[in-house]
């Protein structure tokens, strides 16, 4: 199988990585407005060959976008438009209802499977691309019944080719719960680093003290915004809600300890302990 990536930074220089190392493609070709991106990831042996979307269309037999979901908006209607029998394109986007609802007539539209692997880290390019990224992840796949048999077959054998555990939603669903598992752990990632940044312009020797604890709640904060940006324009509703929910729990433990009332603090802590249960 041919496999082209569109987009060969992080989650797709991943992706290509295993699928050649399994097997399971014969070929990968990669897709990048970037020049010098897609002249690194052939460098570092992560795809076998750089072309134009064009290119790639007419020799692949699965296409992914692993691209920005604004990018996907763009393109995926011009791919679906001129896609050939057999063909099957797949997203690994961030977000879905509004990549699905735009192909949601589309005559084509059984080529297509929506999908998102749960599984990333901070950093971006092809030089961030990791064998094993997704192992004993989860992979979220959306609106399946709206896709092909075979073309949905494909992706779930890749799937398992991944070792990735796999999660049927439709698109409101995933959105919402990605707002509140992924998508507010970066917005509040971003939020710490800019407080924390103003607060060391001021005194000059936070960053003395820093250890791993703040490191780990910070280290989000590196992303990119050409990725999340979208995610959170495209999300927007949720993230909101979540957001709100989010400025709440803050606020009650800021007058918590306005008031000096330890023991309601403590109880609150201990609540969150719970989260121990579903992370283990």
């Amino acid at each position: 199988m041919i496999v082209s990536i569109i987009g060969t930074g992080l989650i797709g220089g991943s992706l290509a990585i295993t699928l050649k190392e399994k097997g399971t493609a014969s070929r990968v070709i990669g897709v990048d407005l970037d020049a010098a991106h897609l002249a690194r990831a052939v460098e570092l042996n992560i795809i076998d060959e750089g072309a134009s979307l064009d290119v790639a269309m007419e020799r692949s037999d699965l296409l992914v976008l692993a691209i920005p979901v604004d990018a996907v908006l763009q393109i995926l209607p011009r791919i679906m438009d001129n896609i050939r029998p057999g063909q099957v394109i797949m997203d690994v986007g961030s977000t879905k209802a509004e990549i699905l609802d735009l192909v949601k007539d589309h005559p084509n539209r059984g080529r297509f499977v929506a999908a998102h692997p749960m599984a990333g880290t901070e950093y971006s390019g092809p030089d961030a691309a990791v064998r094993n990224l997704f192992v004993h992840k989860t992979m979220v796949l959306c609106d399946v019944k709206n896709s092909d048999e075979d073309a949905l077959e494909l992706v779930e054998n890749m799937v398992d080719q991944l070792q990735m555990r796999t999660v049927y939603m439709n698109a409101e669903e995933h959105d919402l719960h990605t707002a509140y598992v992924s998508h507010i752990s970066h917005i509040t990632s971003f939020a710490l680093a800019l407080t924390v940044l103003k607060k060391e312009k001021e005194t000059g020797r936070i960053f003395e003290l820093a250890s791993g604890g703040f490191e780990s709640t910070v280290r989000l904060a590196k992303s990119s915004p050409d990725m999340w940006v979208p995610i959170f324009k495209h999300n927007r509703s949720n993230v909101l809600d979540v957001l709100d929910e989010h400025i709440n729990q803050l606020q009650q433990m800021k007058t918590l300890l306005e008031l000096e009332d330890y023991d309601t603090f403590y109880k609150l802590i201990q609540k969150s302990n719970k989260i121990r249960k579903i992370l283990k």
